[in-house]
């Protein structure tokens, strides 16, 4: 192999979770944020004061986000290992200490008026961090007192954030039994791998016997995801009147820098298209040699087509297809993907005891990324790795930008993901040697609109009449189960004849504490990123600058602005985003014409 399958942390911090150059790290973070309450204590709201205090704050930052990126790297590899436990509570210690002196810092800023406050942010220093210091001063009128703030962040520590860590342990623990039903062997399997084969086993018998007994598997834990859903949610609503938000979706809202107006017109262009993709799934029942279509049949790769057959595509491939796809758009995306082939950032070796799923987090100690999924060789997974790059090389653009320009919101944080993702996938179709290789091929792309489309308004939909029922107290495993019942039969347009009731215990991004409803950034990332992607085939060499230029400035703008600024449209109006549903229907269109020979 020419590249590594596992990752490098030891470049953060040698010795793993023993290492003394991490002891030292969270001492000298803790070191720092009392001198940063110390300084805060004693400032007077000039802009130099501000300009140092800012300094300091964002060091201890990275300092944190580097130790945070460590440590969820150690346990990712080693999911359910208790010795994790203590450092993940050590660091919220940190964290929940660091947000008391940031709220000071707050206020101090709110104590200057308006037009002193406008006056300060033209200093040198603070120019380039104006929006997010503007975004400080509008949320430090949320604030309660002092006391009360720090008494409710050191709640949160055994609150909502220990529920998500609860909900880690749960899902740890999990493991059930299918029916592989080429050999009749039963097997035993984590939860992680369950969820893995789920997406990539072609077998429609043995991938409805994991989907059946996964289900009941979720069922067996409900009482337990249930208490843990209902306690961290209850956290959150009880935070979030606490400081003066009328709606559960306020938040979440504002976490992304865009508007009400922009989430319902989306979601209305959403539900005006999902017709659509019945033909497509009509078709996909066809070609699968299913009666019926099962949660677990949404993705399921068609592996029998006329004579072709899919092959396994192997790591060092991937990386090649990767880098040179990346470059016919952006030769600095095709060099940032070959350093992090190349450097050992990706921990991708399909073994046991992963954690589900993958994720990019940046190192900003070293201004460097790390990427974790699992491999297994499909083309889907290949497209996985593109998306995590995607992810990694935005950060990569701001890395010469103090710490607070790198707080882009997660909506457009999935653009650049998608964006990469969707170079590969276009990639794949038009290198296609066969009608039947194209045709599997774009069924594999069509991962990503039913996931945007369907999947995840299903989630929305759930999350939304979940959180409004929970306001009135306990919602029961049982309603839970009703909920997302619902919310996939509104979301699918009747599309699934066999749901995932228990999917609301069986996802993960339910349970994160620190994002609220993470479901529509996706949806909008990824419609967002084919309006970049269209940009980008116009504009041809041109385009990597205008890319760059956009990716910098997702930290210092509203959603709104920043699409009207690098892309001249108003993403409150339903033309842009109808835009990107097109393109789905495109792509449904060829699968359809193409696929008439194989039926």
């Amino acid at each position: 192999m020419t590249y590594s399958q596992n990752w490098d942390l030891d470049s953060i911090y040698p010795g793993g979770i023993n290492s003394p150059q991490l002891a030292q790290k969270y001492q000298l973070v803790g070191d720092q944020i009392k001198n940063f309450d110390q300084q805060v204590m004693s400032s007077e709201p000039t802009s130099e004061k501000i300009a140092d205090l800012a300094d300091l704050a964002q060091t201890i930052g990275s300092g944190l986000g580097t130790i945070s990126i460590f440590i969820n790297g150690l346990a990712s590899v080693d999911y359910g290992n208790s010795v994790y436990g203590p450092q993940f509570n050590k660091l919220g210690k940190l964290f929940v200490d660091f947000s008391v002196p940031l709220n000071k810092f707050q206020k101090l800023l709110l104590s200057l008026d308006e037009s002193s406050f406008a006056q300060a942010l033209t200093s040198p220093r603070l120019e380039q961090i104006a929006f997010y210091l503007t975004e400080l001063r509008t949320d430090a009128k949320r604030l309660r007192d002092d006391a009360t703030e720090a008494l409710i962040n050191q709640f949160d520590l055994d609150g909502q954030q220990a529920w998500s860590q609860h909900y880690d342990t749960i899902s740890a623990s999990l493991s059930m039994n299918y029916t592989d039903s080429e050999d009749s062997k039963t097997r035993h399997i984590s939860a992680g791998q369950a969820l893995n084969m789920l997406d990539g086993e072609p077998n429609n018998d043995t991938r409805a016997n994991i989907m059946s007994n996964y289900e009941k598997m979720w069922g067996n834990a409900e009482n337990l995801t249930a208490d843990t859903l209902n306690h961290l949610a209850g956290f959150r609503l009880t935070n979030q009147n606490a400081h003066g938000r009328q709606s559960h979706l306020e938040q979440p809202l504002e976490m992304n820098r865009m508007s009400q107006a922009t989430l319902d017109t989306m979601w209305r262009v959403v539900d005006a298209n999902k017709s659509m993709f019945k033909p497509y799934f009509d078709r996909k029942k066809q070609l699968l040699g299913l009666k019926e279509m099962g949660w677990q049949d949404q993705v399921a790769p068609l592996t029998h087509i006329g004579d072709y057959q899919p092959k396994e595509v192997s790591y060092d491939d991937a990386a090649a297809f990767i880098i040179e796809q990346f470059g016919k758009f952006s030769p600095k995306m095709a060099k940032f993907a070959r350093k992090a082939f190349e450097n050992n950032w990706i921990e991708s070796e399909n073994r046991p005891g992963k954690q589900p799923g993958g994720y990019m987090e940046s190192v900003p100690d070293l201004h460097e990324s790390r990427i974790f999924l699992t491999y297994t060789g499909s083309v889907n997974d290949a497209a996985t790795i593109a998306h995590e790059l995607g992810h990694a090389f935005h950060s990569a653009q701001l890395t010469d930008l103090p710490l607070w320009r790198d707080a882009y919101a997660m909506n457009v944080a999935e653009t650049a993901s998608t964006f990469a993702e969707l170079i590969v996938n276009d990639a794949n179709v038009s290198g296609a040697k066969s009608d039947a290789e194209k045709l599997v091929l774009l069924d594999a792309k069509m991962t990503n609109p039913i996931a945007m489309f369907l999947n995840i308004h299903a989630r929305f939909l759930f999350e939304d009449a979940f959180y409004s029922e929970r306001k009135n107290g306990i919602v029961t495993p049982q309603r839970l189960n009703e909920l997302m019942d619902e919310a996939q039969k509104n979301a699918f347009d009747g599309i699934l004849d066999v749901r995932h009731p228990h999917f609301w215990s069986s996802k993960l991004h339910f349970f994160i504490d620190s994002v609220p409803f993470y479901n529509f950034p996706y949806t909008f990332g990824y419609l967002f990123s084919a309006g970049i992607y269209a940009q980008a085939q116009k504009d041809g060499a041109g385009f990597e600058d205008k890319y760059i230029a956009l990716l910098r400035d997702t930290a210092n703008m509203t959603s709104e602005a920043l699409a009207q600024k690098h892309l001249n449209v108003d993403l409150t109006q339903p033309d842009f985003w109808q835009a990107g549903a097109d393109l789905i229907q495109s792509d449904i269109n060829e699968f359809l014409k193409l696929s008439e020979q194989f039926i």
